[in-house]
């Protein structure tokens, strides 16, 4: 008798429990349907095929790059920095779809190595693969019908390369309405306008830099602070010492680096949409 009780009571006590747990399942609200990304990776063949049959037929192919970037802030830099950029600038337009970033570009020679290639970490291809990468990425999008292919670098050392890339796609769409776009506008703004913001905010030429200085770790910072060792900011890096450093980014701050941000999303946005101007 005993036994059955037990076993009476458990099976009730388990069936009250699926009555409470169906209970709170049937009176949560229901889940809000997450926004539409605007990164082609996260979107299946028939929502990319529907969003581009709404309207949204610009492409941004954002360009990076895997390289040194001092002792204080990560190889990823740029792949980082462009793909979020990329997404803001791409919902600002609200026609915009993001393609992968293309992490593997032009870095120097390897034997022997030069430029970024004598450090450990940096990748680099030859320009011409480089460029059919580039060409045959557009031709795919042309092909499942976006009508403007965008380029953005954010690495200066590959903008030729970008416009070469668009002038021989366009020379062979002639009888096509698809185009291509080397928007040099989105790096431009950080070696003038950006540069003379932080003049203003008074840090020198010296400190702003051209590589892994004030300018570019903070810009980095504003975006995403988990690439940049913080610790590792405290001392100016000597000069001559082989860092990998043009620059001095002792005094970067995200606040500075905001600057950027907000000066490259309103020009790239600005020269996008005068480019697929029709």
């Amino acid at each position: 008798m005993n036994t059955f009780l037990t076993v009476g009571f458990h099976a009730r006590a388990a069936m009250a429990s699926l009555l409470l747990l169906l209970g709170c399942v049937l009176a949560a609200p229901a889940l809000a349907e997450a926004p539409p990304s605007v990164f082609l990776e996260d979107l299946t063949w028939t929502e990319l095929r529907d969003a581009i049959a709404s309207g949204k037929t610009t492409i941004i192919v954002p360009i990076g790059g895997t390289e040194q970037n001092g002792p204080h802030m990560a190889l990823g830099k740029h792949n980082v920095r462009v793909k979020l950029l990329s997404e803001r600038i791409a919902l600002a337009l609200g026609n915009a779809i993001v393609a992968p970033v293309i992490a593997y570009a032009p870095e120097g020679s390897v034997a022997p190595p030069s430029e970024h290639m004598r450090f450990p970490g940096t990748i680099t291809v030859p320009d011409a693969v480089f460029e059919q990468t580039l060409e045959s990425a557009a031709r795919s999008f042309k092909l499942h019908g976006f009508s403007d292919i965008v380029f953005l670098g954010d690495h200066g050392g590959y903008q030729d390369n970008d416009r070469a890339a668009a002038d021989r796609l366009n020379r062979e769409w002639t009888r096509s309405k698809t185009r291509a776009h080397a928007i040099d506008g989105y790096y431009a703004v950080t070696q003038h306008d950006y540069v003379e913001a932080l003049k203003r905010r008074g840090l020198s030429a010296a400190e702003i830099g051209t590589h892994a200085g004030a300018a570019d770790t903070s810009l980095t910072l504003a975006l995403d602070p988990r690439l940049v060792r913080a610790e590792k900011l405290g001392a100016a890096p000597k000069p001559g010492a082989g860092e990998g450093v043009y620059g001095d980014p002792t005094r970067s701050s995200a606040e500075l680096g905001q600057l950027g941000v907000d000066l490259i999303v309103v020009t790239t946005m600005a020269a996008i949409k005068a480019a697929t101007a029709r």
